[in-house]
């Protein structure tokens, strides 16, 4: 078994600074998630999305191109540390690339996740700015 996981996505008609801002923006974020989102941007700040399912704090933020997040979900055991989030953006002629890696997740539960990040992420930011 795993406890990391990797997707890659082309989000088209989108820049990398478009992505970057909603998924730093609370608005933004809450409007392609559809879900209510409390986002402190800037390195240290916290998050919480989903009404508290998600939480975590911004450990590197490389504006328009590279997020590092601690994060996690009232699923993950109470011994489980945080996970590790990185997101990388690149402009492409195709629209914004976009490369999710995680690590340190409770194993039993990567599939899950997996999942979760196309239906509840990656498939809405595609559609949000298909708009």
């Amino acid at each position: 078994m795993t406890d990391s996981l990797h997707l890659e996505a082309t989000i088209p008609s989108a820049t990398a600074r478009q992505v970057y801002e909603a998924w730093m923006d609370s608005r933004k974020h809450a409007d392609f998630t559809g879900d209510q989102a409390d986002i402190q941007p800037g390195v240290g700040g916290s998050f919480t999305i989903g009404a508290g399912y998600i939480t975590g704090q911004n450990l590197e933020l490389e504006p328009y191109s590279h997020i590092v997040q601690a994060w996690r979900t009232t699923e993950f055991p109470d011994s489980a540390p945080d996970s590790w989030l990185e997101l990388i953006l690149e402009d492409t002629p195709e629209g914004c690339y976009l490369i999710l890696n995680q690590k340190k997740l409770p194993e039993d539960q990567v599939e899950s996740y997996t999942d979760g990040w196309q239906e509840y992420y990656l498939e809405p930011l595609q559609k949000y700015f298909a708009k």
